[in-house]
């Protein structure tokens, strides 16, 4: 019979991520989400327009929230000082925690839920593109908002430009207000938290965590409601382009880089040893060792480990030194039938 295999290339798939590919990566994302918003600053009275049009909106269908929240921030410290807090600070610590997390007890998981927060954000820049929008804390004071970041400003590290430190706000650009990104990134924490936490208090972090970012961006005067909605959505478009995404990386990595590992199959051809794996009938893999890795025969020169037989290959009934049968059933499958 033929030899089925030849001494060769084994294809070994690549698929264990790094941290040292990540971690550039993850910050080349930033570097463009943060370029992508100062660049995106558009004209400030169509930002002022947008702003006042999505405001509108919300008194016509009733959703206008954002006025109650601001007034209790702004009356109460208590609420308003630690609710600025979150809002500066918590979307910087709690969504590379959770990233790292996954990386490090999720790897399976991990590259489909980096995906798909890199593919929102990058969404999200689109919109701050095409929909720049004043916040209602830069509204004229005719409109009843209070900025409880420039309020509180001496118990924190920011000034008057939103979350940015003191001396930065330049740096930042406060008309990107549409979507929020604070409510779509701490809704992808809940989903992460909802799916890979597996106990009761990550469950109750999941639903808490985004409810309470979107409360914060509102009574803060940082964002609207639909601002938040909005949010949400672009985190909902992104989960569906993820599986697109991913297929594109495959194919641009299977085009341009080695997706492979080669591994050399030793043998000689007078008296090397050959080992090769072949699948059992039980699902298991049967160690084959041969003494010429030359030979087309199985049973010639080959042993299976002990316990395990190659697949579809009878035992055998000859006892101890009778000779064989030439019988077709003492025979293996692929013996050719004796002449008649």
């Amino acid at each position: 019979m033929p030899r089925a295999e030849t001494a060769g290339v084994e294809a070994t798939p690549r698929t264990r991520l790094r941290w040292w590919t990540e971690l550039p990566l993850i910050l080349l994302v930033y570097a463009c989400y943060s370029a992508g918003r100062l660049l995106a600053r558009g004209d400030v009275s169509h930002a002022v327009d947008h702003g006042l049009a999505i405001l509108d909106i919300e008194k016509a269908l009733y959703l206008n929230a954002e006025h109650p929240l601001n007034r209790l921030f702004t009356r109460e410290p208590w609420l308003g000082i630690p609710a600025d807090f979150w809002y500066a600070s918590l979307h910087y610590l709690v969504t590379p925690a959770l990233l790292v997390w996954i990386f490090r007890s999720r790897t399976v998981h991990y590259r489909a839920a980096r995906t798909w927060l890199m593919t929102s954000t990058f969404i999200g820049l689109i919109g701050f593109t095409l929909l720049p929008t004043c916040p209602p804390r830069l509204l004229a004071e005719g409109y009843g908002f209070v900025d409880t970041m420039a309020q509180y400003s001496s118990y924190g590290w920011w000034g008057g430009a939103a979350s940015a430190p003191k001396g930065m706000g330049g740096m930042t650009n406060q008309y990107a207000a549409m979507p929020s990104l604070h409510v779509g990134w701490a809704l992808w924490c809940g989903v992460m938290l909802w799916r890979y936490g597996g106990t009761r208090l990550t469950k109750v972090a999941a639903v808490a965590y985004p409810l309470i970012t979107t409360i914060v961006v509102m009574g803060t005067a940082n964002h609207y409601f639909l601002d938040a909605a909005a949010g949400a959505a672009v985190m909902g478009v992104g989960l569906l382009l993820t599986p697109y995404v991913l297929r594109t990386a495959d194919r641009v990595r299977a085009r341009f880089g080695p997706e492979v590992a080669p591994v050399a199959m030793a043998g000689t051809a007078s008296g090397g040893a050959v080992t090769k794996g072949a699948r059992g009938s039980a699902g298991g893999t049967v160690t084959v060792a041969c003494d010429d890795a030359s030979s087309s025969i199985v049973s010639d020169g080959c042993q299976t480990s002990a316990g395990e037989r190659i697949p579809r290959q009878r035992e055998s009934r000859i006892g101890s030194g009778a000779e064989p049968s030439a019988s077709p059933q003492d025979a293996g499958d692929g013996a050719p039938a004796p002449a008649r």
